[in-house]
């Protein structure tokens, strides 16, 4: 283990545990000495990632719920509490996508699910995390921003404004909470091999548009690749990096 990271028997909030990046960030705060809470509604991939932790001599403890659910954060902020003793690092993680769709094409149910699960559920979990957090005293709070908090190019109106909501979120616990022992920041993962399943009609507008952008998007990158970015602004390697978007996208952003 690096002596640097400073993560060892530390309690770790991992959202969307149970594949892709926040499966790929669960396992490597594990291997940190972490104590790991994995969260997501995908209850078969938590409990196997938690699963290979444990076998590898890790401890980790598993929350399935829908994250939007008040109810299902309150368990997660519970569980971690009572398995081990608090909130060191909260990585709000999972998400979903839209259908690339332009805002004229964007119905309510679309607008409602990306909106609640992308921008409701991570504040929800940060509120109730807090308290927590704060009592910590040497805290991290890392969020899994996009390209689309950068750019209005990269996905449709209700990804791109969640995640630009996800930009807005992390600046300002950052600037409420740095003198409190809580550092915030995210990373914007450009593409990246996950799950995360996008439905989309290519010849409606949104997709039409989007798809002519992303030529500049470059190399695909690993989920590892960016559970290594979450690693590191969580650990005392990134004792002063506070309220930073941290793109992770083989240079996308400078394009």
């Amino acid at each position: 283990m690096s002596s640097t990271t400073g993560l060892s028997g530390r309690a770790v909030v991992v959202t969307g545990a149970g594949s892709g990046i926040g499966r790929a960030a669960a396992l490597r705060f594990a291997a940190e000495g972490a104590r790991v809470v994995l969260a997501d509604i995908n209850g078969e991939g938590a409990e196997a990632a938690a699963r290979e932790i444990s076998a590898a001599g890790g401890t980790a403890v598993t929350v399935i719920g829908d994250l939007s659910d008040q109810q299902v954060v309150d368990r997660v902020v519970a569980t971690a509490v009572d398995a081990f003793g608090g909130i060191d690092v909260l990585v709000n993680n999972a998400g979903v996508m839209d259908r690339m769709s332009a805002a004229a094409d964007t119905s309510d149910a679309e607008w409602e699910r990306v909106l609640g699960i992308n921008l409701t559920a991570p504040f929800l979990l940060s509120r109730a995390a807090l308290p927590h957090l704060l009592a910590s005293g040497n805290a991290a709070i890392v969020f899994t921003a996009s390209e689309a908090s950068l750019r209005g190019s990269a996905a449709g109106t209700a990804y791109t404004v969640a995640k630009h909501g996800i930009a807005g979120l992390t600046r300002s616990l950052a600037v409420m909470y740095r003198d409190k022992g809580v550092r915030t920041n995210a990373i914007a993962p450009g593409g990246t091999v996950t799950n995360i399943q996008v439905e989309l009609d290519r010849d409606a507008h949104g997709p039409s548009v989007i798809m002519r952008h992303l030529g500049n998007a470059g190399r695909t990158a690993t989920a590892d690749e960016q559970a290594a970015a979450i690693v590191f602004l969580a650990s005392d390697a990134a004792s002063n990096v506070n309220g930073v978007i941290l793109p992770v996208d083989n240079g996308w952003s400078a394009v």
